[in-house]
């Protein structure tokens, strides 16, 4: 794969995430969920926070800052940029399995803006293991 397309493909995740993170920041649980209990189950729950903050206000600063990286990574690529980028996304996808497993196991409710983060970062996660193609 080439990397201009892997950067390109995280850049989209990380966009996604963030219009996600954003609605769950800035809407209320019925503007958001609307008569979805689902949805309302999760962002009501115990797990809604970490460290008391929210998640969503966690992913408004998480995303965006990865969705730089993702662009000036493809304006020109670097090495110490890529690092940052893969290390962002591995953590993200520890959360992501966390929350997944929480929404699946514990909570046994979904919320589709939740799940839009996490197979999103998950998603990247595969990316970023994927060899590029050098160019020629």
């Amino acid at each position: 794969m080439k990397s201009k397309t892997k950067y390109t493909i995280i850049l989209i995740m990380m966009i996604l995430a963030i219009a996600s993170s954003i609605i769950l920041s800035t809407m209320t649980i019925e503007q958001a969920c609307g008569n979805d209990g689902s949805c309302t189950i999760v962002q009501t729950s115990k797990y809604e926070t970490t460290f008391g903050i929210k998640n969503a206000h966690i992913g408004l600063i998480a995303f965006p800052i990865l969705a730089i990286l993702a662009i000036f990574e493809l304006k020109k690529s670097n090495k110490y940029r890529k690092r940052l980028i893969q290390l962002g996304i591995i953590i993200g996808s520890l959360f992501a399995i966390y929350f997944l497993y929480l929404q699946f196991f514990v909570l046994k409710a979904l919320c589709k803006y939740c799940l839009v983060v996490d197979f999103g970062v998950l998603i990247s996660l595969g990316l970023i293991f994927i060899k590029e193609k050098s160019k020629k």
